[in-house]
């Protein structure tokens, strides 16, 4: 089977698998994201080069009991009652537990951005490696989960209309970076990348946000200017967030001396490689609709 026939079918299983989980339910959305961050939590460990037993473990425990105490709460409650024949209740501010995980998130992605620029900076301290696996790998796999819910309820819309953003930004970002690009964008990190290709994806992004707002999400009437107003400035978070986090991911890679930073996806390497966008937009994205509700 020759390279592009390979890409070609492990990139539609993965689109396939995406949209079904993310259609299906609540809950096979959460277990498939579930899956990659436990895939991820190993790929990034491979990089990084640390043991990969206790963050696969501490990573699916806190995934897990966010979304728990997140979206099943009652359930939950009753479930731990029954079995340990006990008469507790889980009290937790869940938007006070939104704020410190987010807060957390955006520092450490402040850390990964001084991270990329510092060119010089060959290797990471122990520390430093604990700390991205926290809030760079584990805490945005939490957040791509509550993005999905938007304001209020799970809508699946809003997660694909996220991906569908940045698989344009992606897809434009290379053709027209092909085509006309000359300036280079990271030449150190990335020497494929380039302003042309920066911008150009930008663009389609946000022609790309106007056309789900008005065909996709199809917003009441009255709504309709606010929603193209939210999913353009949504497109151009993706533009440029989604290359910061995979050059980001880039500098990983770089620095561990390796191409993709795993094998799962014949033709397109790991999780990271596909992920490393979203991973990195998600918090942005969850504190832009915060900030959106909060002035609404």
């Amino acid at each position: 089977m020759n390279e592009t026939l390979k890409r070609a079918i492990s990139g539609a299983i993965y689109i396939i698998l995406l949209l079904a989980s993310i259609l299906y339910s609540t809950e096979s959305f959460f277990i498939l994201f579930g899956a990659f961050l436990v895939i991820a939590i190993y790929e990034f460990c491979n990089l990084v080069q640390i043991p990969k037993l206790f963050p696969i473990i501490f990573g699916t425990t806190l995934y897990t009991t966010v979304t728990l105490v997140s979206h099943y709460n009652e359930i939950t409650t009753d479930s731990i009652n029954e079995i340990f024949n006990t008469n507790i209740e889980i009290l937790i501010n869940i938007k006070q537990l939104n704020i410190v995980l987010l807060v957390i998130t955006l520092v450490v992605s402040i850390k990964s951005i001084l991270f990329l620029f510092y060119d010089s900076i060959q290797k990471i301290s122990t520390s430093s490696k604990y700390l991205y696996l926290l809030g760079y790998i584990i805490l945005p796999f939490i957040f791509i989960t509550k993005i999905s819910f938007g304001i209020n309820d799970y809508n699946p819309k809003i997660i694909i209309g996220l991906f569908i953003l940045i698989w344009t930004n992606d897809t434009f970002a290379y053709i027209v970076g092909k085509s006309i690009g000359k300036t280079k964008l990271f030449e150190k990190i990335s020497p494929k990348k380039t302003v042309e290709g920066f911008f150009g994806g930008i663009i389609f992004a946000v022609l790309a946000g106007y056309l789900i707002s008005k065909y996709y999400i199809k917003a009441n009437p009255e709504f309709s200017d606010r929603s193209i107003l939210i999913w353009t400035s949504i497109a151009v978070i993706v533009g440029i967030a989604g290359t910061i986090g995979d050059l980001i991911e880039s500098k990983f890679k770089r620095i561990a001396g390796v191409k993709d930073s795993g094998t799962i996806m014949p033709g397109h390497g790991g999780v990271l490689d596909r992920l490393d966008s979203v991973i990195f937009v998600a918090p942005i994205i969850f504190l832009f609709y915060q900030i959106l509700n909060y002035v609404s």
